[in-house]
């Protein structure tokens, strides 16, 4: 692995959520205030807590990429001037759910501003208007009584976000497609979204119950399942978490390989097997040896968790785009769905 650099700090509502936790440090009294970038802080955390726009803040320090900044650096801070409206250009695989996170509004905002018809439905070089800081949010409509809809998935979708959109959840979803795991969807999909009654409770609330769809082949393979389980307590990883990621990877079954040459049920990479056995596990490794191949993969995300302070998202993109890429480049936008995948097999089973 590359030596390791400074590391980035990335958006998302789990790091924005962070970045309101921790105090600002190095105020210098001077002509412009100076702030010092701490772990887990955001840009847009920054330009929240003291009333300025991300635009503000990024043109006084010459930032030309507002997602990238790291710890320790020194931002000046600015006077706030009312700022123009702002917009958000869409690009290549992204979706609404993922703009609103990252713009820190919601769906139904952003699809009421935009005049948005369907909001699942939005092409690359969608110019879309933001909504100002502090302004309300559009109430969610009242809960109602409605017959089966289908849906054709687009790129770059994933199933909890249709699922967010449709006020309905995964497993719901999965059940009406007879899904059995809720990573696999692919563009163009058509999906049956199932109807939902006046009591129904907002998907958001919805117990999370693992779909009979996925429930029988969970079941067939419970001896892999508390093989990891074990694994994962042994060495301090959330054991709903390692299952999840066994299951996006490889339904938990040691004899797949893919078409790069990772193999088994971790989905391992023989150079990876190589580095994790000789920096982390100071033995052998052999990968298509199951229980083998779950100890070192279960050592893999031991590492991460550690190296990103339990930061789901990087973790996940650094298991799978590399964690150089991860320290230099932040999560790339085709690891998003991915990841969101994991997350929600990690409430899956986490019953």
């Amino acid at each position: 692995m590359s030596r390791r650099s400074l590391p980035l700090v990335t958006t998302g509502a789990a790091a924005l959520a962070l970045s309101l936790a921790v105090s600002l440090v190095g105020l210098a009294m001077a002509k412009d205030p100076i702030v010092v970038v701490r772990p887990g802080q955001t840009l847009s955390g920054i330009a929240l807590e003291h009333g300025v726009s991300v635009e503000q803040l990024a043109a006084a320090n010459g930032i030309s990429d507002p997602n990238r900044i790291y710890v320790g650096q020194r931002l000046k801070l600015v006077p706030s001037v009312p700022a123009a409206p702002a917009t958000h250009v869409v690009k290549h695989g992204e979706n609404l759910t993922w703009i609103a996170r990252q713009h820190g509004t919601s769906v139904a905002a952003l699809a009421a501003i935009n005049a948005l018809a369907n909001p699942s439905l939005i092409r690359p070089g969608l110019v879309l208007q933001l909504p100002a800081a502090g302004a309300a949010q559009p109430d969610a409509p009242p809960a109602k009584a409605s017959p089966s809809t289908s849906h054709r998935v687009a790129y770059g979708e994933t199933l909890s976000g249709i699922a967010a959109h449709y006020r309905t959840t995964v497993a719901r979803i999965m059940d009406a497609n007879h899904l059995t795991n809720a990573s696999y969807i692919r563009a163009g999909q058509v999906l049956t979204i199932p109807g939902s009654s006046a009591a129904s409770p907002p998907a958001a609330s919805a117990a999370t119950a693992l779909p009979a769809s996925m429930a029988d082949r969970v079941a067939a393979r419970d001896g892999m399942r508390r093989l990891i389980v074990d694994e994962a307590a042994r060495q301090g990883v959330p054991p709903a978490f390692a299952l999840a990621v066994a299951w996006q990877e490889s339904g938990w079954q040691q004899g797949v390989v893919s078409v790069s040459g990772a193999i088994g049920v971790m989905q391992l990479l023989p150079a990876t097997g190589d580095w994790v056995a000789e920096a982390m596990l100071g033995e052998s490794v052999n990968l298509w040896d199951a229980r083998s191949n779950v100890h070192a993969g279960v050592r893999l995300l031991k590492h991460y968790l550690d190296r990103y302070a339990g930061n789901r998202s990087l973790v996940l993109a650094a298991y799978y785009q590399g964690q150089t890429a991860v320290d230099r480049d932040g999560v790339y936008a085709v690891s998003r769905p991915y990841i969101d995948s994991i997350l929600v097999l990690e409430r899956l089973f986490a019953r």
